[in-house]
């Protein structure tokens, strides 16, 4: 027969939690305002959600669409002005409220009577804020003003203007805002609250590093954000493994940013010298063939005529160190089972040729004086110094350091969210479409196994320096970036020692995990979801990695609507082959929207012509009723606070802790 509990035994079962609640709430009357309070948090409408995925350095663009919201505020600026205003004037409104400090500078250039400007602007940005704020708490709305506009922007926010003596009080309010010169300052201050308030949480599903110029401005933008979360895509954990300290990390990422003329974010985003490795890779292979090591013919523009030869013999040093520390990696960890990518000791010199796989194939650089064929992965001394002091340059990096703990506190290999699942990469299945297994001291699949690599990733930089787990976890970052069927890799293999060195482009190809086939069946996505906790019509894997080719007509919305992909090229080195720049999805009380984007222009170009990201809107998936903050995960956790609130008012009505009420 099963035990009652009584509310006695709840509330002693409790008692350390209520006695810590009642600090909060010492009084029954704190603690009823409180749950009425939460109960009506419960009816707003869902706070809309923004979704961003493979950001690849390119802070310009994700700037302007973190500004403009994937177009969010120009609709707010339309719903309320489109039958008042014209479109040039909603466009400047709209621009002004993304830049506001470089269009007020433009404006005053071209503006003869300011004071009249402020006036008309400062009535049009209270609007928009109150539209923006409508759905939620006046608490929160008060949290999103800037420090010291709080009380200010409150009472313009909530002034009845059908009343006549409101009507005054608000002008007065205005007039004097202008005439003390801190119309500016109010501006500034209602411009950075719309975009705090249009999004309530910024989801970024992976990849803000390389490619592009400047992740790190993306990151310190991201830093300042209210509510974001990360899902970690390969590029982003192959900068953590540096950041921890793994040379072999450090020696990828180098060669990715020579490989791409994308130099800028080490020196000057993270103040990390390049002079150990050029001055070596000039002693070493200042007469070395090192043809197959020049940039990209588009990235050749980038540089002057001697510098283009040191970067060769840069980017062929940091590469032949890359082979040899991964080599070394795959040594030591047999369980990763990619001993076929050990490929020095393949090298055949007086033929010319390597053995991938059962067949040979010709080399077109054999040209390598810091290896030695009777121990290729073995670092030369030199190699050793150089890596000793640039891994030492990345451990060092202030701002690298403060990124990397951000992106561990803020992220993680997925998220489950409102329903959705979140992740960049792939749930490594096996050919047959069942989950692929990984051997972690017990075999692992699905969930369990990305849990068990996110808790290595965070191994990899928290466990203690010079510790066998420490090392293991910096190993376990390399292959997440690259390692057979990594869940953030999800190829068989990464072939940049055949792309560099292989003329037969057949053994270029990384072929995808079965994930990517299988993913495109709803049957498939809903069995994943469910490996998840996540069930229901409207739960769906939001997925980045893989652009989608929107010029050859592939959509963004796979399985029946099960799987979105909002990797779109984002970066301008992948627009050529998806034909746009990126999606981004939006996800707010009304149901889903897919926004694709076309390449953005400039932020100069965006204040003085009031251009904006050109975007096209796909309704995805709409509901019949709003969606209301209690139907979402917040809702659940306002419920368990409801709980406990109520939990303590028993405890006071019944005796069991008595009220604390403060003298006056």
């Amino acid at each position: 027969m099963a035990q009652t509990v009584t509310p006695g035994a709840q509330l002693e079962e409790n008692r350390r939690y209520l006695a810590t609640l009642a600090l909060q709430y010492p009084t029954v009357q704190s603690a009823a305002t409180e749950i009425i309070h939460l109960q009506a948090m419960l009816g707003l409408p869902k706070g809309t959600e923004h979704f961003l995925s493979d950001l690849h350095g390119e802070y310009e663009a994700f700037e302007h669409i973190l500004s403009n919201a994937s177009g969010v505020i120009r609709e707010k600026v339309d719903i309320l002005f489109s039958s008042t205003l014209p479109a040039a004037e909603r466009a400047a409104l709209s621009t002004l409220i993304y830049y506001p400090l470089p269009k007020l500078d433009e404006v005053k250039r071209t503006t003869s009577d300011m004071n009249e400007w402020y006036r008309l602007t400062l009535r049009r940005l209270i609007a928009v804020c109150r539209l923006a704020a409508s759905k939620y708490t006046r608490a929160k709305v008060r949290a999103a003003f800037p420090h010291g506009f709080e009380d200010i922007l409150d009472e313009l926010l909530h002034a009845g203007l059908e009343d006549e003596n409101q009507e005054s009080y608000y002008k007065n309010i205005i007039a004097s805002i202008i005439e003390l010169e801190r119309a500016d300052a109010f501006i500034e201050a209602l411009c950075t609250a719309i975009k705090r308030l249009v999004v309530d949480r910024l989801h970024i599903v992976g990849d803000i590093f390389d490619r592009g110029p400047r992740a790190d401005i993306i990151l310190d933008a991201l830093m300042q954000h209210h509510c974001v979360d990360i899902q970690w895509g390969n590029h982003d954990i192959l900068w953590m493994g540096a950041a921890a300290g793994s040379r072999t990390c450090v020696a990828n990422v180098l060669n990715n940013s020579i490989t791409y003329s994308n130099l800028e974010v080490i020196e000057m985003g993270y103040g990390i010298s390049l002079r150990p490795l050029a001055l070596f890779a000039r002693e070493i292979y200042g007469d070395v063939s090192v043809d197959r090591f020049l940039p990209k013919p588009l990235e050749k523009e980038r540089y002057k005529p001697g510098d283009l030869l040191l970067t060769a013999q840069m980017h062929k040093a940091i590469a032949v160190i890359l082979f040899k520390l991964e080599g070394q990696i795959i040594l030591r960890n047999p369980g990763f089972h990619m001993d076929d990518r050990l490929l020095l000791d393949r090298i055949d010199y007086v033929r010319g040729t390597v053995h991938i796989g059962e067949a040979e194939y010709p080399l077109r650089d054999t040209d390598f004086p810091t290896i030695n064929p009777a121990d290729p992965y073995a670092l030369s001394a030199e190699e050793d110094e150089v890596m000793q002091q640039l891994s030492a340059a990345f451990s060092n990096s202030e701002k690298l350091q403060r990124h990397a703990r951000f992106l561990y506190s803020n992220g993680g290999l997925y998220k489950c969210v409102n329903g959705n699942l979140l992740f960049h990469g792939c749930i490594p299945m096996n050919e047959d479409g069942t989950l692929m297994e990984f051997e972690c001291g017990r075999r692992l699949c699905g969930r369990a196994y990305l849990d068990y690599a996110e808790a290595m990733a965070r191994q990899g930089y928290y466990a203690r320096h010079g510790s066998p787990q420490r090392q293991f976890g910096k190993d376990f970052l390399w292959f997440l970036w690259c390692g057979r069927h990594s869940p953030l890799f999800g190829r068989e293999k990464m072939a940049t020692f055949e792309r560099l060195l292989v003329e037969d482009q057949a053994t270029w190809a990384e072929p995808k995990n079965a994930y990517y086939r299988y993913a495109e069946s709803e049957e498939t996505c809903v069995q994943l979801l469910e490996g998840f906790g996540l069930s229901g019509e409207h739960s769906h894997i939001i997925n980045g990695h893989v652009p989608v080719r929107s010029k050859d007509g592939e959509s963004p919305v796979k399985a029946n609507g099960r799987l979105i992909v909002i990797d779109g090229g984002f970066c301008r080195a992948y627009q050529p082959q998806t034909g746009i720049a990126g999606y981004t999805l939006v996800y707010n009380s009304h149901g889903i929207r897919i926004i694709s984007h076309e390449p953005f222009d400039s932020v100069q170009s965006a204040i003085r012509n009031n251009t904006d990201i050109l975007s096209s809107s796909m309704v995805f998936e709409t509901v019949r009723e709003r969606i209301l903050a209690g139907e979402t995960d917040a809702g659940d956790e306002i419920r368990g606070r409801i709980d406990g609130l109520r939990m303590l008012l028993d405890a006071y009505r019944s005796g069991f802790l008595k009220e604390t009420i403060q003298a006056d």
